[in-house]
């Protein structure tokens, strides 16, 4: 018996796991890029209007009591989502845009908490990276016990504390 040699194996094309669902359209991404910015606000964009007093905008802490004490955004008005429905009318003036964070980017409660607001017709945005990015980023929160901050995290902002500019 005469050993055969395998045949050789056929050249493989390289595959894009990126592109195996081709991008968009330009318009479509436009417009989808659009909305997303309609719907939601970064930390360091409220930092920034906050620190400047810009008009328009009312920051909700949507988390519960022990949460609020151990940290939140200063300035912010403390509205749990159960308790949004109950509270906002008597809280929030109607003609703000009200910006909703929680925890972080693990949690859905600014979500709902923003969802919850909307039925109720308020203009609401949820603000990206919650309370863990707020803090991440360097800017001062208050606490049950004062004011605190903690370094910039060089892996969510420039170590300068400058924002990204992005």
């Amino acid at each position: 018996m005469s050993a055969t040699a395998a045949p050789a194996a056929a050249p493989t094309e390289s595959t894009s796991a990126v592109l195996n669902v081709p991008a968009a359209a330009p318009a479509e991404a436009a417009a989808h890029y659009a909305a997303r910015l309609a719907f939601e606000a970064d930390v360091s964009d409220v930092h920034a209007d906050l620190e400047s007093g810009a008009p328009g905008i009312v920051v909700v802490d949507t988390r519960g009591e022990a949460a609020w004490e151990q940290g939140r955004v200063p300035g912010a008005l403390h509205i749990p989502t159960a308790r949004i429905a109950e509270l906002a009318p008597q809280l929030v003036d109607p003609s703000l845009t009200v910006v909703t964070y929680c925890w972080g980017p693990g949690c859905n409660g600014a979500t709902r908490g923003a969802l919850a607001f909307a039925r109720l017709g308020y203009r609401v945005k949820e603000m990206l990276g919650g309370f863990e990015y707020w803090a991440r980023e360097g800017f001062a929160y208050e606490t049950a016990a004062g004011t605190d901050q903690r370094p910039v995290d060089d892996l969510t902002a420039p170590r300068s504390g400058i924002t990204c500019a992005c």
